[in-house]
C-alpha cells in the first residue's frame, strides 16, 4: 500500500511540485523514485530465489539432517558372540579346572543340562541318574577334562566323560555252535565311566563368556572354592596333607578321602591280594606315556609313582 501510494503521487503530479502546489527539488523526487523502483524489483525475486533454493534441496534431506530421536532401551542391543579369543580365554581359565560337585552326577554321554541362567533340568537329570547311575557323588572333586563348543551350547566333560571305558571290538564274540567267547575280555573296572557331563544351553549363540561368568552360570553344580570340610577343614590331617590337596598333589600315608579332594576319582581301578591276605588297591591317573600310579593298602596311600 505504502509503494502504491508512493507511485500515485508520482504520477499525478508534476516531478516538481508537492501536492499543496509547493516546489519540491527535483534530485529528491528522482532519488525517491528509484528507491521504490528498485525495492519493487528485489521484493519480486526474493520470492523465486526461495522457490528455486527449495526446488534444488533434496527430498530427504531433511529426514537425513533430522536428528535420531530413538530412545536408547528401543534401539537394539548389540549382542556378541563367543570368539575364538574367548574360546582360548575360558580352555585356559577352565581346563584342568578341580572343583567340588554339589549335586550326583550320572554316567552316560548326557549328563546334566544347565539353561543360560544356571538353572538345572532337574527331571532330566533325575531320569539320567536313574538310567545309568552315579558317576560323581556329592561332595567329590572333580576335574573339568575339556571344553567343547558348539553353536548354541558349551559342553563341559568331567573327570574324562561319563561314556565306559570299553572299546568297539570288546562286544564282539567268536565261537563254535551255541558257545561264544567275546574277542577281548571286558574289565568290570575298566568298563565303568568316573566322569560325567555338564551342558550349558543358550538360546541363539554363545555369548562372549569370561571365566568369572561361566564359573558363575556352573555354581549350581560345582563348587569352585574346592571346599572339602571332611579333609581342608578337619584337625585330624596333618598339615603337609592339606597343602598337597591344594596343589592337587598325592603324598604317602594319605587316605582315600585326601587323595579324593586332591586328584579326583581314578581314571582305573585294579585290586590284588596280597600273598600275606591284605588287599592292595592301585589307582590310576592319566595315559601313557603320563600316568601316576597310587597304591593303596587298606585305607593308606604306601607307594606313589609318576611315569
Amino acid at each position: 500500500m505504502r509503494v502504491g501510494a508512493v507511485l500515485s503521487r508520482t504520477s499525478n503530479h508534476s516531478p516538481g511540485t508537492r501536492r499543496d502546489g509547493r516546489p519540491v527539488p527535483v534530485a529528491f523526487t528522482r532519488r525517491h523514485t528509484w528507491t521504490v523502483v528498485a525495492a519493487i524489483a528485489l521484493a519480486a525475486s526474493i520470492p523465486k530465489v526461495r522457490a528455486q533454493s527449495q526446488s534444488s534441496t533434496p527430498a530427504n534431506a531433511g529426514a537425513a539432517a533430522a536428528p535420531d530421536t530413538t530412545a536408547p532401551s528401543a534401539r537394539p542391543a548389540r549382542q556378541t558372540t563367543l570368539n575364538k579369543s574367548g574360546e582360548i580365554n575360558l580352555i585356559r581359565g577352565l581346563s584342568s579346572e578341580v572343583a567340588v560337585a554339589k549335586i550326583p552326577l550320572p554316567r552316560g554321554k548326557h549328563g546334566i543340562d544347565l539353561d543360560s541362567m544356571g538353572k538345572i533340568d532337574q527331571a532330566k537329570a533325575r531320569e539320567q541318574i536313574k538310567t545309568n547311575g552315579v558317576a560323581v557323588n556329592p561332595g567329590s572333586p572333580i576335574e573339568i577334562s575339556k571344553i567343547v563348543f558348539h553353536e548354541n551350547h558349551l559342553i563341559f566333560v568331567i573327570n574324562g566323560g561319563g561314556k565306559s571305558g570299553t572299546h568297539w571290538y570288546q562286544h564282539i564274540e567268536v565261537g563254535m555252535g551255541t558257545t561264544t567267547a567275546p574277542v577281548a575280555p571286558v574289565d568290570p573296572n575298566q568298563s565303568l565311566a568316573y566322569g560325567s557331563y555338564i551342558t550349558l544351553k543358550f538360546p541363539g549363540h554363545v555369548p562372549n563368556l569370561t571365566v568369572d561368568q561361566a564359573k558363575l552360570l556352573l555354581a549350581n553344580v560345582l563348587d569352585f572354592q574346592r571346599h572339602s570340610p571332611t579333609v581342608l577343614y578337619s584337625p585330624t590331617v596333618p598339615p603337609q596333607f592339606k597343602e598337597a590337596i591344594k596343589n592337587h598333589q598325592v603324598l604317602v600315608g594319605m587316605d582315600h578321602d585326601a587323595v579324593l579332594s586332591a586328584k579326583g576319582p581314578p581314571d582305573r581301578k585294579v585290586r590284588e591280594d596280597s600273598p600275606d591276605g591284605s588287599e592292595k588297591e592301585d589307582w590310576i591317573y592319566g595315559l601313557p606315556p603320563h600316568v601316576l600310579f597310587v597304591v593303596f593298602d587298606g585305607d593308606n596311600v604306601v607307594s606313589v609313582k609318576q611315569y
